[in-house]
């Protein structure tokens, strides 16, 4: 027998979906972030590298890479019964940024990761969330033997504004992945409200 809605109690929750982008260098983890938390198998657009990328691809720091995304990595993660996050990793090389237009359309917001030995490698997806006015928040990916500064060397040395959430997190654990989704979309609401309270005085 087929139960009707009265039997069953409440209907059921129709979930929140967002958008979140995962931003960062070549080589800092995203596609890592994407996998290590998404409940569904990651969508991933990954190519080998090869000896024709090697003058534009910087692998200083990341020898051991060998593969790189060239459009997105796509993943989902439930946060909540009624909160659904759509995560979409964007590639990190220069020539393939002509892309980011076309993911940010409708996002949220946006984890840019970076790594402590490569930090410069993260400036262009910080300046790319600032001059578009996306909430963003930085995520420090922990590398094993990369060197570890305080949070506020960090901030510094980013030129972050003070509202711009920054984490350490590791972008293989999922409970620490988990941790940075949910700040973002905190950060992001917040930003949200903001603008709205500002727009309404």
């Amino acid at each position: 027998m087929i139960l009707g809605r009265s039997e069953r109690g409440k209907p059921p929750i129709e979930p929140l979906t967002l958008k979140i982008l995962v931003a960062g260098g070549f080589g800092v983890g995203k596609t890592t972030l994407v996998g290590a938390v998404s409940e569904i198998r990651p969508l991933r657009t990954e190519e080998l590298l090869t000896e024709a990328g090697r003058p534009v691809d910087d692998i200083s720091g990341v020898e051991a890479k060998n593969t790189t995304t060239v459009a997105m990595d796509f993943g989902r993660i439930t946060l909540r019964e009624d909160l659904v996050l759509y995560l979409f990793g964007t590639p990190g090389q220069e020539r393939f940024w002509f892309m980011w237009d076309e993911l940010a359309e409708g996002a949220l917001g946006a984890v840019v990761l970076a790594d402590t030995r490569r930090l410069e490698d993260c400036f262009a997806a910080i300046d790319y969330f600032e001059r578009r006015s996306i909430p963003f928040l930085v995520g420090v990916n922990c590398f094993e033997g990369a060197a570890r500064y305080p949070a506020d060397d960090i901030r510094r040395a980013l030129d972050l504004d003070d509202h711009v959430p920054l984490l350490m997190c590791d972008a293989r654990e999922r409970e620490s992945v988990k941790e940075v989704l949910v700040e973002v979309v905190q950060h992001a609401m917040t930003q949200a409200a903001r603008h709205r309270r500002a727009v309404t005085t």
